[in-house]
């Protein structure tokens, strides 16, 4: 007859084990979660293929005719400069107008909001009340509500602004009261031993030790707003997706690709100023990367080099 295994033994197995588990059972359910939506699995055989002849028939080499001015409305720039007027600068340059204006609104909008919602700071149906509102404007996409305010006051970015600056007020708001519900227990019970009032609290202690956190996310909230005032072009409400709509109902896939080219490196360029910009509002010391030479260098010869000098 076998001895069982020592507690300190299963212990260790399951330390190891746990999480190759759950994500093994959590795969197998999305497996069979979609076994049961999809009818015939065969139609992945030839799409690669398919997605293969699209590129290489429509979508490149990407058509940069876009960078150059446009014919009208007429526009003079000095030399060097003509590209401000083609209709990729001014798109991107409305895209990121429309985001700007809608974070810094959804933000101020947002905070108060996220100070009613938090539990550790108001009773249970004031955070109730708050977090439905909340949860109302992030319960539809950005571009949902673009239509909507398209609808309601017409085309043109006025209508992206107001979409983008709802979506931003629900889901900067939920970032912000968790942000404030994570925080240190013991400055809120010193403040209300003092007596000082929900106000007095919230301006001297609360949105103090939740600052870094708060600045970060709009920071993020700006960027992800970039990304997507590019979709609710499409609908009509103003920025870069305009064009690309116009493009892809005359099929000129080749112009739309060069404008999601631009798109893309306009996103990888707002990361790194975000990435910046968070690192000055946050205690978390800078880490210096390696660089090429220590891949391609032995780390001996690197050492004694940074020695000599």
């Amino acid at each position: 007859m076998s001895k069982p295994l020592p507690p300190s033994l299963l212990h260790e197995v399951w330390f190891r084990v746990r999480w190759p588990l759950v994500f093994a059972v959590l795969l197998g359910a999305a497996l069979l979660v979609a076994n049961g939506m999809i009818e015939d699995w065969g139609r992945l055989s030839n799409g690669f293929s398919n997605l293969f002849v699209f590129v290489n028939e429509s979508l490149w080499p990407p058509d940069w005719s876009v960078m150059q001015p446009q014919a009208y409305p007429a526009c003079e720039r000095g030399p060097g400069l003509e590209f401000t007027c083609s209709t990729a600068w001014l798109g991107m340059i409305e895209t990121l107008k429309i985001a700007f204006v809608a974070t810094v609104l959804g933000c101020l909008l947002s905070l108060p909001m996220a100070l009613f919602a938090a539990r550790n700071l108001n009773p249970t149906w004031l955070t109730f009340f708050s977090r439905a509102v909340l949860a109302a404007c992030r319960s539809l996409p950005s571009i949902v509500w673009a239509i909507f305010f398209v609808i309601l006051i017409g085309l043109g970015p006025f209508a992206g602004i107001l979409a983008m600056t709802v979506y931003t007020v629900g889901y900067l708001g939920k970032l912000q009261y968790e942000a404030i519900e994570g925080l240190e227990r013991e400055p809120l019970d010193a403040s209300r031993a003092m007596g000082h009032g929900w106000l007095e609290r919230n301006l001297g202690v609360v949105l103090p030790e939740a600052a870094n956190g708060l600045i970060s996310q709009a920071i993020f909230m700006f960027e992800y707003n970039v990304r997507h005032g590019t979709v609710i072009g499409i609908v009509g409400a103003g920025g870069i997706g305009y064009y690309i709509n116009l493009y892809l109902r005359f099929l000129q896939y080749d112009k739309v690709m060069a404008y999601l080219i631009i798109i893309f490196v306009v996103v990888l360029v707002l990361d790194q100023i975000s990435i910046l910009a968070r690192s000055l509002f946050t205690d978390e010391p800078r880490k210096k990367r390696a660089s090429w030479w220590s891949v391609l260098v032995p780390a001996g010869l690197l050492a004694s080099s940074d020695a000599e000098k």
